[in-house]
């Protein structure tokens, strides 16, 4: 908005830059009955209910990438609906059988992908703990960059999240900064989303666009 209101004040209206900003502004605009509006919904079968009374106040940041640091293909989506077939590759088969599922998919295109909705438990995180809270699965949103651990993650990437934690952190406003990486919450047992994604540059646009969005 501030973006806006100062170029249209300047007298310099790049409309394509003008429509651009609009568009990415509005893009995930509200989060409603536990749905991203601005996401594709694939449903996944890989959730069950959170507990009773439980609040959200956890994000918790992964990567994953099938086969690993190989990119495309949908086998991602196809492993989160239980759909992947086992023998298209080596790797496939030291996962066969695995359910699991995360909120949020965002791909190197930057599209996101919503594969549960965020009122039940995904299956994301396994044994965690966060802050002595056990079982991260219960009271977090778990969200999957396309990636690996030996690669850097796209500026698309960086954008969507960005937008997406924006407005997660307004619909449940407990999360505020508790966001965290796999490896946090299970350090004996996972490394995601590893040390080529930028916290620092994650945490500096979160927090430039939470400031431009008051």
């Amino acid at each position: 908005r501030l973006f806006v209101i100062k170029h249209v004040r300047m007298g310099k209206i790049n409309f394509k830059l003008l429509i651009r900003v609009i568009m990415q502004q509005a893009k995930f605009a509200q989060v409603q009955d536990g749905i991203l509006a601005g996401a594709t919904q694939i449903a996944s079968p890989n959730f069950n209910a959170r507990p009773a009374d439980t609040d959200i106040q956890l994000i918790v940041i992964h990567n994953i990438s099938l086969p690993p640091s190989q990119f495309g293909g949908g086998y991602i989506q196809q492993f989160f609906q239980n759909k992947l077939d086992w023998s298209i590759h080596p790797y496939f088969q030291t996962i066969e059988g695995m359910q699991v599922s995360a909120h949020l998919l965002i791909l190197r295109t930057g599209e996101v992908i919503q594969f549960v909705n965020f009122n039940d438990r995904s299956w994301h995180a396994g044994r965690s703990s966060y802050l002595a809270q056990q079982e991260c699965n219960d009271y977090s949103i778990g969200i999957e960059l396309e990636g690996s651990d030996d690669l850097p993650f796209e500026a698309e990437q960086y954008q969507a999240l960005v937008d997406v934690v924006a407005m997660l952190r307004q619909a449940y406003p407990k999360i505020q900064n508790h966001i965290a990486g796999h490896s946090d919450i299970a350090p004996k047992r996972k490394t995601d989303p590893g040390s080529y994604f930028d916290w620092q540059l994650f945490r500096q646009r979160l927090s430039k666009k939470t400031s431009s969005d008051l």
